[in-house]
């Protein structure tokens, strides 16, 4: 499968028209052609946005998806950085709670063929934290079940945990979600370097674990993560944001856990940048994975 991405600022401007609001977080846009539903094919296709996406950023995906795999249920999952960092794993739960209708339907769960045919897409850690917070309040509804998917798909993710390591890389990150603000770009990141290094004093001194921490644990807890479900590691090596070795080193961990991994790496392109440089690899590493799970179910 291969897929071609034309993509006009007037279809990005009306991407949520498309889509029913279940929150200010979550949208959910139905099978346009649930007739033509391929066997072969997601039922529902999830996106976590990386933090500070906004619709004309995401709109992209959803083209590519739609491509690929026409007749699949879309949820998309925004990520307001300081609502993420700022949140504690309770309200990080009940904000990603209604996701769980979304996705699977009314009763909140699914099983048989249809469990089997959930692709889902995390950009970034932040993302990462939100699908953490979904696992979680899966967890909470059924206790006894990991949350039902059969590909997860991390597109520049997860990166490492470690604050003084990271404290450049994750105050850039928030100022450029800032956006264009009258001082100095320097300034607005330093500012966010002392925000998040506030947040995280304060966050030792009560001994609560980091929405990161959680989200890294999560990704490899059985209890939340079946191990039947493949993963997808997209990612660069000029990355500024997510270092690469820790996302390699996060895949070979995965990988000694009993998960299924593939990797695609890809050449010069910036954090979350590798669709948009590279659509044709891009979509193509998608479909293979996904391939990959379809054959692994008929076996």
């Amino acid at each position: 499968m291969t897929a071609s991405l034309p993509l006009t600022e007037a279809k990005a401007a009306a991407l949520l028209d498309g889509f029913e609001r279940i929150t200010d977080q979550i949208y959910l846009q139905p099978s346009p052609s649930p007739e033509t539903s391929d066997p072969s094919h997601p039922s529902t296709v999830v996106i976590y946005g990386w933090g500070d996406a906004l619709p004309k950023h995401v709109a992209k995906y959803v083209d590519g998806y739609r491509a690929l795999f026409p007749a699949a249920r879309i949820v998309l999952i925004f990520s307001p950085i300081l609502r993420t960092v700022l949140s504690g794993l309770d309200a990080r739960t009940r904000a990603m709670t209604p996701a769980l209708e979304a996705i699977y339907g009314p009763a909140g769960t699914t099983t048989g063929p249809a469990a089997s045919r959930i692709l889902v897409q995390v950009m970034s850690n932040t993302g990462c934290i939100n699908y953490a917070a979904t696992l979680n309040a899966y967890a909470v509804r059924h206790p006894s079940a990991a949350l039902p998917h059969a590909l997860l798909v991390l597109d520049s993710a997860p990166g490492s945990t470690d604050f003084f390591a990271n404290i450049g890389r994750w105050s850039r990150a928030m100022a450029l979600g800032v956006g264009r603000v009258p001082i100095p770009f320097a300034v607005t990141q330093a500012i966010a370097a002392g925000f998040l290094g506030a947040m995280t004093f304060a966050g030792w001194l009560v001994g609560r674990v980091s929405a990161a921490d959680f989200s890294v644990g999560a990704a490899n807890n059985p209890a939340l993560v079946d191990r039947g479900v493949r993963r997808l590691y997209l990612y660069s090596r000029a990355d500024d944001i997510i270092h690469w070795e820790d996302i390699e080193q996060h895949a070979a961990v995965t990988q000694t856990e009993g998960y299924m991994v593939d990797v695609e790496m890809f050449e010069g392109t910036p954090h979350v940048g590798h669709m948009r440089t590279y659509p044709e690899q891009y979509w193509n590493a998608i479909a293979r994975s996904w391939g990959e799970v379809m054959k692994a179910e008929k076996e």
